[in-house]
């Protein structure tokens, strides 16, 4: 198991040591309820974000006597980002409760979005009681059936002193090898059935063991590939950071002087401001860090699954390089691009091995040099006169060069989306919360209050579309009511962006359902709200703006108007090369 989050012999031994002290001031299980929240505080858990409901209410009044903080949201599906944005910022399973039927199936957005980013959450769902199952009851789902497809495991109680077993099982699967959500239904009568045993700590099923370190013969091969490389890159996705392989990536790379690139969940893994770095790759990644991947003859992929975004064409992809791929899932060496050198282990383990089998560093001295020089022909740069619209841009760099190196930048999905992971310049793991693989719009304003609960002497800033931010909005009253210093940046361009920018580059500017013909004022919506609100126009009071939102204590929301004409780039169109990439819309045209 992973350094990260075992589930050892002695984890055991401290919790049932720890249960055993505090036996005297901890109620006696009775009841199926009562062992679902034992098993959730055996698992350290701090936040439960959820909506109270009938068939879950048993659980909730177990709830009642228990430390936990419950975080009541103001729709499911916020309760479900909230939840996958707590397990992103601390490295631990979020939680996320939900009643039967509409409550349970409010919830499968965010346990789909948290399913393709390999996040680690945990949702519990309540259930008609077990003998209505199957009669269309009032409030009944098939939950399993719907969730099984999006989830790592999911579960159905169907006992009241094995219940708790389950919750626990549930909450170490999502957090161990390739961590991801799991989902447990609660039948009303089984939580309300009587228990006489106290819940197991939380362990993993003895039929499911990931992988640890790599073949160290192949580790041997690869490492050797590596170092007779004379255009070496390293590819760092989302499971560096899910694995706490941070240091090892940075570690590994200096030494052996051989550019970075990250993927989009990848984010912060590398230090942005290094001269190895090469940002992140893919459809709206740096030109230079396409280029690099374009040119590599040898490639260290590290946590990553070759997602469309990032390769475009496949057969295009570092299509002269050796691949040495780095992965605790078997199930994704060689899905989408073929791996050379399949490293199947825990992220953290493998780099550590990789640094003891390097023969020596790469000869890669002019290949630094060349990433530099497309680095200089290919900035990241944006015109932003005065007297024109306010440039979105401008507003994401200005916050990023007045902000902590810590802090967390949470989104929506779309153009803002993108913006925010351009021109923010991001130095460390766990400050980049978005939703990459399923690209859920709505998730920045709920996703914000799971970051700050998880990190709450961090500054979270969420950056927000208008299109997105309209879609979870009611979560303001959240952030408000639980006193969260959050400032929310609505790029808000009349707009859902991303989509007329693809209708003008590819439907002959046929803008059809993608432009606002009217839209609340976001700033006087926010103070109805209960939050601050600022209106942002104008290019000289950016600055200003920015520092009286952060002054704020409590949410904030500054409604940014931007020049609605501004799109996207770099940009390689959906399964091109991402060595032709476009820097404007007449490159894109003709590529």
């Amino acid at each position: 198991m992973s350094e990260r989050a075992s589930v050892s012999a002695d984890a055991d031994e401290e919790s049932a040591e720890t249960r055993d002290e505090d036996e005297s001031e901890q109620q006696p299980v009775t009841t199926g309820a009562q062992s679902v929240i034992r098993a959730l505080e055996n698992a350290g858990t701090e936040y439960v974000f959820g909506v109270q409901g009938g068939a879950i209410m048993p659980v909730y009044d177990a709830l009642y006597d228990s430390d936990i903080n419950h975080v009541t949201m103001a729709h499911e599906q916020g309760a479900s980002h909230a939840a996958d944005a707590y397990g992103i910022v601390s490295g631990e399973p979020g939680v996320c409760f939900a009643t039967s039927g509409p409550g349970a199936t409010n919830l499968v957005t965010g346990i789909a979005d948290a399913n393709m980013d390999s996040d680690p959450m945990i949702a519990l769902t309540g259930q008609v009681p077990t003998e209505f199952v199957g009669n269309d009851a009032f409030q009944e789902t098939d939950t399993v059936g719907i969730t099984q497809p999006v989830t790592k495991h999911s579960y159905f109680a169907d006992s009241p002193n094995g219940v708790g077993d389950d919750v626990g099982e549930a909450w170490a699967l999502a957090n161990e090898g390739r961590q991801g959500p799991t989902l447990v239904d609660l039948p009303k009568d089984v939580t309300q059935g009587e228990a006489d045993r106290e819940p197991k700590a939380p362990q993993i099923p003895d039929t499911y063991n990931p992988p640890e370190e790599a073949d160290d013969a192949e580790v041997q091969d690869a490492a050797e590939a590596l170092a007779d490389s004379t255009q070496p890159v390293i590819l760092a996705g989302g499971g560096v950071i899910k694995a706490e392989a941070s240091n090892e990536l940075r570690e590994f790379a200096k030494e052996y002087e051989i550019p970075v690139i990250t993927t989009m969940p990848g984010i912060g893994s590398f230090p942005e401001d290094h001269e190895l770095s090469l940002s992140w790759a893919g459809m709206h990644g740096t030109g230079y860090a396409n280029l690099a991947i374009t040119n590599t003859d040898c490639m260290l992929a590290i946590g990553t699954r070759f997602d469309d975004r990032l390769t475009g064409g496949v057969e295009t992809f570092a299509p002269d390089a050796e691949l040495i791929h780095v992965d605790v899932d078997p199930a994704e060496i060689s899905k989408n691009i073929h791996a050379d050198y399949p490293l199947i282990g825990d992220a953290r383990a493998v780099l550590r091995q990789l640094f003891d089998a390097m023969p020596s560093a790469p000869e890669a001295e002019a290949w630094r040099e060349q990433c530099q020089e497309w680095k200089a022909d290919y900035p990241m740069e944006y015109d932003a006169p005065a007297d024109e619209p306010l440039k979105p841009q401008y507003i994401v760099e200005t916050f990023s060069e007045v902000t902590p190196d810590d802090t967390i930048v949470t989104t929506g999905v779309g153009q803002h989306q993108m913006w925010a992971s351009q021109y923010w310049t991001y130095r460390e793991p766990r400050t980049w919360v978005s939703s990459h693989g399923l690209g859920t719009m709505g998730y920045g304003v709920p996703s914000a209050i799971g970051a700050k609960l998880a990190a709450p002497d961090q500054e979270v800033v969420c950056f927000d579309g208008d299109g997105s931010f309209l879609m979870t909005v009611q979560g303001l009253s959240v952030a408000v009511r639980e006193n969260l210093d959050i400032t929310y940046v609505v790029l808000n361009n009349e707009a859902v962006g991303m989509v007329r920018q693809w209708q003008d580059g590819f439907y002959e500017g046929r803008r059809m359902a993608s432009e606002y013909p009217w839209i609340p004022q976001f700033d006087k919506l926010a103070e109805a709200f209960g939050a601050r609100g600022f209106r942002l126009e104008d290019h000289d009071d950016v600055e200003e703006t920015i520092q009286a939102a952060r002054d704020y204590d409590g949410p904030s929301v500054i409604d940014a108007i931007i020049d609605p004409a501004e799109n996207v780039y770099p940009m390689v169109p959906s399964g091109g090369d991402n060595g032709l990439f476009a820097l404007n819309e007449e490159h894109l045209g003709n590529l």
